[in-house]
């Protein structure tokens, strides 16, 4: 009778598996610097807990004896280097993902390469992980790739590092040798934000203290790994108390149920639970949780499940249910740690996107300040290359809920994406944000246009005493572009052929009303709101509002046409080119964008959205001033307001 046959016998096969779903699952990887011996402790983890199939080990003494890497031995490396490239060169390139089980716990190991060059392939493997094995060679100590991985393992959360100084073997077991390389690390690992730190001294090659003790290191008292492994509490990492439910697809299988899917980021739900929808800071309570083939009265990370509410709420893919006692922090503008992965530099005026969570939105970034890995102090950085690693001011097109990413790694992390590539550049970690959290957005809750207040002078009235009908022309384009040279022009013309126009100039209402305001998205949006706002109340009153506004992003136009109403407003693009805009340009805030010393300035280091669809489009580097000004006053006559 074979083993398997023996145990489909002797074990009831379904409490085999329910005994198995009920364990608890870590995730850990293996780091350091090359030929560390990441891969082998790897292969004698799976080769001494009987993880490995017969023909499996029959193929690694083949492969051992066609490679020779460790002379006569079995290479138990190539359980994981899979890829000819590492079999010949005997190192890790890419990340392998290997499962284990032992009696009380359930292991996902991610093997990840020691070489510089791969560092973006270490940083992929450690961020969905728990616990990190830093492997020391135990002849050479502590090397920069090895300070390099902890501090990347420090920046992604991992809060248990279990420091293995390995190959003892080549250095005769020394206890003297293994107290020297943990003092050298711990002094640098001080300035770490990691709260558990283990050392082991072990022989992968031999299997010292991996699965047993062994009898060559009499005097670590500690157990072996696999014990440490089982053993390690990982229970409290997760955040529960702060519920985050990023909403993935709208389920509306019949007119009877509408429901949003996800995953919880963060947190547990309860039927019952109040709860808060960003961006619109509605709330409303949760009234099931259905998961699989039936309800469940609550849930928590990281469960899968499909939520429903008491109340119909709009709410689409991206949107965020979240604890409307705590939310995150909402809005455009964050700090974050940038570790970047491309070879290809960041370029202080490139075009990327922020994949946050299920969103993705255009982005710029701003470098503060680099980080040495080696001495973990701040350094000046006016580029970031492969493998270095800054902290950056982005600032995003569409407003983000997010959570510093110590609190939520789910909700507080984002990759970099270039836009001209699709290729991810970074991966970003957000950090402690200054502002109080939860939603900041002031288009949030704005009345419509139905709701102003009630006047004695209904609007027939007013149109019919001024001979118009209100609107709003927002008059968009980069700086020189001839925004407000055809503003007053065109409020001339309209106050000659008897209307009532009024223009809202963008600088001189910046001086009046937004003193208080900086050029950040956040800035910029708030700005455009309370000028869209005006222009409301100059509509509402029978006028006509001429906005001469920079008005860069087009989702903060959206939201102007929306509070305006897009019965009477009219979007102009004025689309004279850069390099025209340039040589128009007398205040020299291009020269000043140009030398750094102004921030987010549209068209040179943050992006300018041209319209996808404007009302109308006037090449001003083309035609007249009056030219441009016949043009607005046709399609104003065109729509009956003149």
């Amino acid at each position: 009778m074979t083993a398997v046959e023996s145990f489909l016998q002797n074990e009831d096969i379904h409490a085999y598996l329910a005994r198995n779903q009920r364990k608890e699952l870590l995730r850990f990887l293996t780091c350091g610097s090359v030929d560390d011996g990441k891969s082998t402790l790897i292969g004698r983890l799976l080769h001494d807990t009987k993880m490995i199939y017969e023909d499996q080990l029959a193929a690694v003494k083949r492969d051992s004896a066609r490679h020779g890497t460790t002379g006569d031995g079995m290479d138990l490396a190539l359980l994981t280097d899979g890829l000819k490239a590492e079999r010949e060169q005997g190192i890790t390139i890419d990340v392998a993902y290997r499962f284990f089980s032992t009696a009380k716990r359930k292991f996902i190991i991610a093997d990840t390469p020691g070489h510089e060059q791969y560092t973006r392939n270490m940083a992929t493997g450690a961020s969905t992980c728990q616990l990190a094995i830093i492997l020391v060679d135990a002849r050479h100590g502590v090397l920069p790739q090895t300070r390099r991985h902890s501090y990347i393992c420090s920046l992604l959360g991992i809060q248990h590092l279990v420091v293995t100084i390995n190959k003892m073997d080549l250095v005769e077991y020394s206890e003297a040798r293994f107290n020297e390389i943990k003092a050298q690390y711990s002094d640098f690992a001080a300035k770490l934000d990691i709260r558990d730190i283990h050392f082991i001294p072990i022989s992968a090659l031999k299997g010292d203290n991996i699965v047993d003790a062994g009898t060559h290191m009499p005097w670590h008292k500690s157990g072996p790994l696999l014990n440490h492994l089982e053993t390690v509490h990982i229970a409290s990492d997760r955040n529960l108390s702060d519920f985050r439910f990023p909403v993935q697809m709208v389920m509306r299988p019949n007119l009877n149920f509408r429901g949003f899917a996800g995953s919880i980021a963060a947190g547990q739900v309860r039927v019952g639970d109040t709860v808060m929808i960003l961006p619109s800071a509605k709330k409303t309570r949760i009234k099931s949780i259905v998961m699989g083939d039936g309800e469940l009265t609550q849930a928590q990370c990281p469960m899968p499940v499909v939520l429903s509410l008491t109340d119909e709420i709009d709410i689409s893919r991206g949107d965020m249910i979240v604890d409307g006692e705590s939310p995150p922090h909402f809005g455009h503008d964050f700090e974050a740690n940038l570790v970047w992965l491309s070879e290809k530099p960041l370029d202080p005026d490139g075009s990327y996107l922020v994949k946050h969570g299920v969103r993705t939105t255009p982005a710029h970034v701003n470098i503060i300040e680099g980080i040495d890995v080696n001495t973990l102090e701040s350094k000046p950085l006016d580029a970031l290359h492969l493998n270095e690693v800054a902290r950056c001011e982005i600032s995003t097109t569409i407003p983000l809920a997010f959570d510093p990413y110590k609190k939520n790694r789910s909700t507080g992390a984002f990759i970099l994406i270039d836009r001209q590539t699709s290729n991810t550049v970074a991966c970003g970690m957000i950090l402690d944000q200054e502002s109080q959290p939860g939603p900041t957005d002031p288009w949030a809750n704005l009345p419509g246009i139905d709701n102003r207040l009630r006047t004695q002078v209904p609007p027939t009235e007013r149109s019919k005493r001024l001979g118009q009908k209100p609107c709003t022309v927002l008059l968009t384009g980069l700086t020189g572009s001839g925004k407000a040279t055809i503003a007053f022009e065109l409020e001339r013309r309209l106050f000659d052929m008897g209307r009532t126009p009024i223009v809202l100039h963008g600088i001189e209402l910046r001086r009046q009303i937004a003193s208080d305001l900086g050029f950040s998205a956040d800035d910029r949006s708030e700005n455009l709101r309370r000028i869209g706002g005006i222009a409301r109340i100059l509509n509402d009153n029978g006028l006509i509002a001429l906005c001469a506004v920079l008005a860069p992003l087009a989702s903060v136009r959206q939201r102007v046409k929306k509070l305006i109403g897009a019965d009477r407003y009219l979007e102009v693009y004025l689309s004279a080119p850069l390099e025209v805009c340039r040589s128009r340009d007398k205040s020299g805030l291009y020269a000043l964008a140009d030398a750094g010393k102004i921030k987010a300035f549209p068209g040179i280091s943050s992006p300018y959205e041209v319209p996808d669809a404007p009302d109308l489009t006037l090449p001003t580097h083309e035609i007249s001033i009056a030219q441009a000004v016949d043009g607005i006053i046709g399609l104003m006559k065109e729509r009956g307001w003149i």
